[in-house]
């Protein structure tokens, strides 16, 4: 069986993403939701923007889990820009959906 692969891991992270082909099981588009934690949302969105991909304007919730849903989303960054609360959405070419979440302080712990 042959299978291509690429792994992307974030500077300082203890985590990674793996893409390719003959690797998983799951339909493309099927997932949803899937986060890439960001230090700066809006360097990470004009990032993105230059490489030609639709990205959403930044946003906060309006309430807890509203970031799911376009209902509950308040445009601009999360006031304050406080940590774990500013995101963009956007869509990679198979349909999966992706979520930025910027996060300048972990919290303890993480």
């Amino acid at each position: 069986m042959s299978f291509r692969l690429v792994q992307f891991t974030p500077p300082g992270s203890a985590c990674s993403i793996q893409f390719g082909t003959k690797i998983a099981s799951g339909a493309p588009g099927s997932a949803q939701s899937l986060y890439l934690a960001v230090p700066d949302i809006e360097v990470a969105r004009d990032e993105l923007l230059a490489r030609g991909v639709e990205v959403s304007e930044v946003f906060h919730e309006a309430a807890p889990g509203a970031r799911f849903h376009d209902s509950g989303r308040v445009p601009g960054p999360a006031p304050d820009r406080s940590t774990y609360g500013s995101f963009a959405v956007f869509s990679d070419p198979d349909g999966n959906g992706w979520l930025l979440q910027e996060i300048t302080t972990r919290l303890p712990g993480r």
